[in-house]
Parts: structure tokens; sequence; C-alpha cells
């Protein structure tokens, strides 16, 4: 014997939902297309571009390896040369992937790409991911003392809630 049990007021069928959603837009209809992850050289950044270099080896995404060049700081205030110094930062994390990408290429095959936007990370990371339609974004985990008083770029993101973030340790 079949139980039957009624439905609330006001509940909706499953088909009367996806008629509703039918005629939105849907990033990453089979999981996600491209996925981004913020790289500064640090140690919590590269466990982050190790662990989204999985999930896109996995779901057969496109890797945007983003590094978020600072425009001002103290040190161009002093006249520190930041935009020569951020870019051979720059230059030096292309060439830390590419060697590591050759190491494995018979191994593991992701389709990776470099990009560098300008500004503080968490406007380059926000314009990186509208940019390139990232589906989801993956970062490390703050490594300052300072970012519990104003915030960590993850917790920032998250905050966002445009897309899926996750934070690596």
């Amino acid at each position: 014997m079949e139980a039957h049990r009624a439905r609330p007021a006001g509940a909706t069928t499953l088909k009367a939902v996806t008629d509703q959603q039918q005629h939105r837009f849907e990033r990453g209809t089979d999981g996600p297309k491209v996925i981004v992850a913020g790289i500064d050289g640090s140690e919590s950044s590269m466990r982050a571009a190790a662990y989204a270099a999985g999930l896109a080896r996995r779901q057969n995404a496109m890797l945007a390896l983003v590094y978020v060049q600072p425009v001002m700081s103290a040190g161009a205030a002093l006249g520190v040369p930041v935009a020569e110094t951020t870019g051979e930062v720059a230059e030096g994390l292309v060439n830390e992937i590419r060697t590591a990408t050759e190491r494995l290429k018979d191994i593991w095959n992701v389709r990776w790409e470099f990009h560098t936007f300008p500004g503080d990370p968490y406007n380059g990371l926000v314009t990186a991911a509208d940019e390139l339609k990232a589906d989801a974004v993956v970062v490390g985990a703050s490594e300052s003392a300072g970012h519990r008083f104003i915030g960590s770029v993850a917790v920032r993101l998250v905050k966002a809630g445009r897309w899926p973030v996750t934070v690596v340790p």
C-alpha cells in the first residue's frame, strides 16, 4: 500500500520550478568550465593553484591562474619601482608554473592560462573572474594577521556571493 502525503499549501512541483528556471542563464551546466585561482607566490596560494589544477583536470575545465599586480604601495611612494618589481614576480610565477606543467605533462593534462590584473587583490580577482566568466574561484587562506581586522580576500569573495569560492589552507 502506497502512502500519499498531502502537498503543503503553496508547494510547487519540480516541473513548475524547472519551467521557471529554463530561461535563465546558467554558468557551468556540467561542472565548471573556467576555474580562477588567485596566486601571489605565497605557499597557500601555490597550494590553492595545485588544488584548482586538480579540479580543472578532473572537470576538463580551463584553469586561469591570476596574479594581481599592486598599483600603488608604500614602496612606490618612496620611489621604489613597483611596476618593475611586480612584473618580475609575475614572470617568476609564470616560469614556476611552466616548469611544473612540463614536469607533469605526460601524467596530467591541464589546460591553463596565466593572467595579470592591476589593483588590489580583491578587486583584481573580481575583475578577473568577471572578465574570464569564471564558474569557480580558488584562493589560498590569508597568511596575514592584519586580515582579522580588515577581512581577508577570501572572506570578501565569499561575501560577494557571485561564484563558488574554495579557500585552501
